[in-house]
């Protein structure tokens, strides 16, 4: 990615996307040049802040990287989205309750707040919930604390789409492609074999 950006002169905060096979090659996908939606995992795991270095770029000042950057730990990011869990229909409507969650390792990305009215015209995502902790299976555990403790109501939420993705044995397994989500759903609405 680094190479990619030099070769062609880009200055600024740019998302390049790759998929990994399991053979461990990636590939590369697209570039957008605009600071990625999940920048809080990155600034979580790199101990960066991105918005802050995309404004002093913007600013004329020179790009600021630590030496020896490395990689610590594991974060995870949710997108709340103001949406029905099965249907993923749009859910506008008044927040009658607006309680996020806290407390080390958590952070909540939001413009939401108790009484704000969700609009039928735009984005549905209300706030992003992004944990970051020592490995991965400690990252799902505050996560899945984290999205317990995360009160909205009024409208619908993604929320309760997010906890039964965090207890699939394939997702807490790391067994992920781009084909999970539609298995998951297909396992979903499958009729269940323990009901009469």
């Amino acid at each position: 990615a680094v190479r990619l950006v030099e070769r062609v002169g880009y200055e600024n905060a740019g998302t390049i996307e790759f998929l990994l096979d399991s053979d461990k090659r990636f590939y590369f996908m697209e570039m957008n040049t605009r600071i990625q939606v999940e920048h809080p995992v990155t600034e979580l795991v790199m101990g960066l802040d991105l918005v802050k270095m995309q404004i002093r770029i913007a600013a004329g000042e020179e790009l600021q990287v630590p030496n020896g950057l490395r990689p610590r730990g594991h974060a995870i990011e949710c997108r709340v989205n103001a949406e029905d869990p099965v249907s993923f229909r749009p859910s506008p409507g008044r927040l009658t309750t607006f309680h996020p969650p806290g407390g080390p390792g958590v952070r909540v990305d939001t413009h939401a707040y108790e009484h704000y009215f969700i609009p039928p015209y735009y984005d549905s995502m209300i706030a992003k919930l992004i944990v970051h902790d020592c490995d991965r299976e400690a990252a799902i555990a505050r996560m899945s604390r984290a999205l317990e403790f995360f009160v909205i109501e009024g409208i619908q939420t993604s929320i309760p789409l997010h906890r039964r993705i965090l207890e699939h044995p394939d997702f807490r397994a790391g067994r992920l492609s781009t084909r999970f989500m539609e298995r998951f759903l297909a396992e979903a609405s499958a009729p269940s074999r323990d009901k009469p």
